[in-house]
This record gives C-alpha cells, sequence and structure tokens, in this order.
C-alpha cells in the first residue's frame, strides 16, 4: 500500500471487487445486488461504476440470515 492509499476499512464507498473482498461476497452476487436494487441507499453510481457506500451496506448487511 502506498503512503497516499487510504486503508479499505476507512474508504466512504467501495468499488465492487474492493467490497467482494471486503464483505467476502462474490462480485457476480454484489453486481446483482445492485443492479436489482438500483434506488438503494447503498449504492452510488459514478458514471457507469457501481460504488457501494460501506457504512450503507454493512448496516444493510447486519440486519440479513441470508444474502
Amino acid at each position: 500500500m502506498a503512503d497516499n492509499d487510504v486503508p479499505i476499512w476507512e474508504k466512504y464507498t467501495l468499488t465492487i471487487e474492493e467490497a467482494s473482498k471486503y464483505f467476502r461476497i462474490g462480485e457476480n452476487k454484489l453486481r446483482k445486488l445492485a443492479e436489482g436494487n438500483p434506488r438503494a441507499s447503498w449504492i452510488l453510481l459514478n458514471g457507469n461504476r457501481i460504488q457501494i457506500k460501506r457504512r450503507q451496506f454493512e448496516k444493510l448487511i447486519d440486519g440479513l440470515d441470508v444474502i
């Protein structure tokens, strides 16, 4: 990690790839969740790139038993 990189656990938004590693959920599963819920509060679109709001997604999965 370079000196100017922000640690993944401190980032506000995560890419699908970062979120997959952080939450241990497959990239395909995360893409399906995001594409199936385009107006979800935990999604931010940066152009055509999906960004996942880390803290809001954490709250979502805290309330789930199965994804």
